[in-house]
């Protein structure tokens, strides 16, 4: 048997973004934010309800959960803003299609430091990002212990 190199891991997709990111400036960051949110799979206008609407957004932001193989979320999401919209893919990035269990033990938060996106953007874009975040983890608590 001969000795392999090891391969090195798979880049995330988050990964990709953030180097980009790094590589841009500040109108191509928002371009970027822009695209991302474009990139977004679709979600259906009845599932823009009051309760898939995260509270505290300048924007509207609504975030609807599903579960997919294996038991892991998925998240639909929208913003009728696009800054706000790229930035909701951005943190779908940390999270997307993980296990409920994972999703709770991802430290969000550190995983979107690197953009610095309070540094790049207004107060008005970014004050509603820990409201989406805690919306995420409060869903994937829920079905990491047994709810819906």
């Amino acid at each position: 048997m001969t000795d392999r190199p090891a391969r090195p891991p798979l880049e995330s997709a988050l990964d990709t973004v953030r180097e980009e990111y790094d590589f841009l400036d500040g109108d191509d960051r928002y371009r970027l934010l822009v695209e991302l949110g474009r990139s977004l799979e679709p979600m259906p206008d009845a599932l823009k309800t009051d309760a898939t609407l995260v509270r505290g957004c300048s924007a509207s932001v609504w975030v609807y959960p599903t579960v997919a193989e294996g038991g892991r979320l998925h998240f639909l999401a929208d913003s009728n803003a696009a800054i706000t919209k790229g930035i909701i893919a951005l943190v779908l990035l940390t999270v997307q299609d993980r296990a409920p269990a994972q999703i709770v033990a991802t430290d969000i938060d550190a995983e979107l430091a690197p953009f610095e996106l309070k540094a790049q953007l207004s107060s008005n874009r970014t004050q509603g990002i820990p409201n989406m975040i805690a919306l995420i983890r409060e869903t994937a608590q829920r079905y990491a212990h047994g709810g819906t």
